[in-house]
């Protein structure tokens, strides 16, 4: 299924009541680097880091003629609160309140992808809410208002609004023009271990008020070869995956893993883990590399997919 376009949710099947459910993908968002600047007076850290979305991705319908509620199903449901908790509802109440009035709907998630893996799955779930929203009620997705919304969510859903590929840069609430990659043939592998964010940082054990790092420029027009991007990416890096894996040590087996398949140009962690992603020259490389490690570790979440 090819990505859905910008801000453009589509319309499904009919609801009970013959209303058409409005249906988004709430696609996997990859961070391709992820360089820490510092850690600012207030406790929040400072990032950069070079996203991109892949094909594999949630799915989310809104039943306009419904009360506001959500309900779950999918091969990742299972222990997910459909309660306020959810980032999908708590993203409906930051719409409301940014748009009193404004129609609601009822919402039902198919859950793919893996909770707590560093591919922004409750975030993408969450700005999945707003677009559809947005799509309701006629608000245009570069609406301040919106974006505030995104926001107040969670620091990774403004970048998930669009799910396009930028750089993303201060808590996340900073964002680039949308780039265009070269064609990015992916493997993403998960070795069913959640990682808590919050724990990563307090492991990485930043102290506040520090002098912040320098910021990257070559990131603001990306080679459109894939060659020279590659290289350009091997020469960046992830600052969190030091922490990440010393609380979950089964990444480095997954990018050990990931850099001995054929083809393999390079392994990295996503986000804070436990997620990582390889890259590889083509399609049909992808695709063995995914078979094969599938094959050799059933018990783990491998796809193979295309960035972008």
């Amino acid at each position: 299924m090819a990505p859905e376009t910008e801000g453009e949710p589509r319309a499904g099947s009919a609801s009970r009541d013959g209303a058409p459910l409005l249906r988004t993908r709430a696609r996997a968002k990859v961070n391709l680097d992820l360089r820490l600047r510092g850690r600012r007076a207030d406790g929040y850290h400072e990032l950069e880091s070079l996203v991109a979305f892949a094909g594999v991705a949630d799915e989310l319908s809104l039943d306009p003629l419904r009360p506001l509620a959500l309900t779950l199903s999918g091969p990742r449901a299972a222990g997910l609160d459909a309660e306020d908790g959810n980032l999908v509802l708590r993203a409906a109440g930051a719409f409301e309140d940014a748009f009193p009035g404004a129609r609601m709907g009822a919402f039902h998630l198919v859950k793919r992808l893996p909770v707590a893996s560093g591919i922004g799955g409750g975030s993408a779930d969450a700005a999945a809410a707003l677009r559809l929203l947005a799509r309701l009620n006629r608000i245009p997705l570069a609406d301040p208002r919106l974006r505030a919304s995104a926001a107040s969510v969670g620091a990774d859903v403004p970048v998930c609004l669009e799910s396009r590929a930028r750089l993303m840069s201060g808590i996340g609430d900073r964002l680039g023009p949308a780039l265009r990659l070269p064609s990015l043939f992916a493997v993403l592998v998960n070795p069913g271990v959640p990682v808590e964010t919050a724990g990563v940082f307090r492991a990485l054990g930043l102290a506040a008020g520090g002098p912040l790092r320098m910021a990257r420029e070559d990131w603001a027009a990306p080679p459109a070869e894939a060659e020279a991007f590659h290289a350009l990416l091997a020469s960046s890096g992830n600052d969190l995956a030091a922490p990440a894996g010393h609380l979950a040590p089964e990444i480095g087996d997954v990018i050990e893993r990931l850099t001995a398949l054929p083809g393999a140009r390079l392994a990295r962690m996503s986000g804070s883990g436990a997620t990582c992603f390889g890259l590889f020259d083509d399609r049909q490389a992808s695709a063995a590399a995914a078979a094969a490690l599938a094959s050799e570790q059933p018990g783990w979440w491998v796809r193979a997919t295309l960035l972008r």
